[in-house]
């Protein structure tokens, strides 16, 4: 059994340097028609609509796409002040239901008051112009991360699959999507989103790739951009082969959390203390890879550890799953995945062609050499070939380059112990940001900060920023506050 992962990614300066030839970011005010929202995503107050964007904006006036736009609307117009554009991460994953989302998970009332909350599903995703890949079942299985590979045969044998799924991509029926489906062209469409609302200006708050795509939007518009909060930080560089190696650092940041939860509690009897929890990890990887238990296999017991390690309150899942695989008890029910294909696909779309990967097996190889060694628990495949590594050529325009023109806006959000998005690549970010932005990390451990953690010195910072602007005057590291 193999477990998709929830993850749960030259240059270009400053507004007009960002403009393409022929590129228009107009759009004309009054042009969204708000009603009720596709019954999958309904909630009281959330209302919907779509604005048409160029595919291409070389080429402004050429085809054009549809994207779908949410709104959570204050209901306090006195205390209103603009508009807050929002984004969940993925890339793949839909945000037309994010403003009820965090309405639902403490997303405090003045802020709610201070803004509409807009949510919307990136070009390629959900009901924006959806892509596809024709990923098999078999394929979608394959999850964010490629089988751990052992020797240099296993990377070999894995780039006969990477390779198929790209060819896959370039002949499907979306393939015209392919050098449009960008985050500089996702930020080009918010800033649409801001024109047709508008809004001279738009605030954000951006979680995991949505803090590349924030930082990709103030990038190419300094000036229209607000207070842009960046909660769980991919490094300057986006979703890239750096980001997807880092992974495997993310799980040994994050790792002994978990093996203090489960020394703390030997009635599951992974060891009593962390060096023997350690040590089991290492055991159930390789006995299952030996020999699957009830379907579970090395891959898929390592990609399992690794999701549930996004969040504290999952680590008794954990330990239990652990438990049954160690005793051959029944394991835990694990719920159902949703069809991944659309998410998987505008995965692939994004971050091979927002910048080039390797594109040798020998490399992919030596990688896995390196990490396997510093990062056992995943480096072995997390430095593994990826699709992108056979992406076709074609690249409309190069790499956003994150940098520190523009006015200092930008509040980064980070916990310390972070599996998804490590410490290590936003500090890479603060860096690139310089006097842009302030950074605020709390010690703690998990994927995700703002409102959903339960740091109170984090959580009031961010509120404060987004509901008076205050931010600290240097970077802030909040201390670690007991579970309630």
């Amino acid at each position: 059994m193999r477990r998709p992962l929830s993850l749960a990614l030259a240059a270009t300066a400053v507004a007009a340097a960002t403009a393409m030839p022929g590129m228009s970011v107009a759009a004309t005010p009054g042009t969204l028609r708000w009603g009720p929202c596709p019954e999958d995503v309904a909630s009281p107050r959330l209302e919907c609509s779509t604005l048409e964007v160029p595919l291409d904006y070389r080429d402004p006036g050429g085809r054009q796409i549809e994207i779908a736009i949410s709104r959570l609307a204050s209901e306090k117009p006195s205390q209103r002040r603009g508009v807050l554009l929002t984004n969940p991460g993925g890339p793949g994953g839909a945000g037309l239901d994010y403003p009820a989302v965090l309405a639902g998970s403490r997303l405090p009332q003045k802020v709610l008051d201070s803004y509409d909350v807009i949510g919307f599903d990136p070009r390629g995703v959900g009901r924006s112009a959806p892509v596809t890949c024709d990923l098999t079942p078999e394929q979608q299985a394959r999850g964010n991360f490629p089988p751990y590979a052992h020797t240099a045969a296993d990377v070999a044998r894995e780039a006969g699959n990477a390779r198929t799924i790209a060819e896959q991509c370039a002949t499907s029926r979306t393939a015209w999507m392919l050098p449009h489906t960008t985050t500089a062209n996702t930020a080009r469409d918010m800033d649409r989103i801001r024109a047709a609302l508008g809004e001279p200006k738009l605030s954000y708050l951006g979680h995991s790739y949505g803090t590349y795509l924030g930082a990709v939007y103030t990038t190419m518009f300094p000036g229209r951009s607000d207070r842009v909060v960046l909660d769980s930080n991919l490094g300057p560089g986006g979703y890239d082969v750096t980001a997807m190696r880092l992974f495997a650092r993310g799980l040994e940041d994050r790792f002994p959390d978990f093996a203090a939860f489960a020394a703390a509690h030997p009635e599951y009897g992974l060891g009593t203390t962390p060096k023997q929890v350690t040590a089991k990890f290492f055991d159930l990887a390789g006995r299952l890879e030996a020999k699957p238990v009830q379907g579970i296999d090395g891959d898929a017991f390592r990609g399992y550890t690794f999701d549930r390690l996004y969040a504290d309150a999952l680590m008794a899942q954990l330990a239990e799953f652990w438990q049954a695989l160690d005793t051959d008890g029944p394991i835990p029910p694990i719920p159902p995945l949703p069809n991944m294909e659309n998410l998987m696909s505008a995965r692939f779309y994004a971050i091979c062609g927002d910048t080039r990967w390797p594109g040798t097996v020998r490399e992919y190889q030596r990688n896995v050499v390196v990490d396997r060694l510093r990062y056992p628990m995943l480096g072995g495949s997390t430095a593994g070939i990826e699709p992108c590594a056979f992406w076709p050529t074609e690249r409309v325009e190069p790499s956003v380059r994150i940098g520190d023109r523009g006015p200092s806006n930008v509040l980064m959000v980070q916990n310390e112990r972070d599996p998804g998005t490590p410490l290590a690549g936003a500090q890479e970010l603060r860096r690139a940001f310089g006097k842009r932005a302030t950074m605020v990390t709390a010690d703690q451990g998990g994927h995700g900060v703002y409102p959903f953690g339960r740091n109170t010195c984090a959580n009031s910072t961010v509120t404060a920023f987004l509901t008076t602007g205050q931010r600290p005057s240097r970077d802030l590291a909040c201390a670690a506050e007991p579970s309630k």
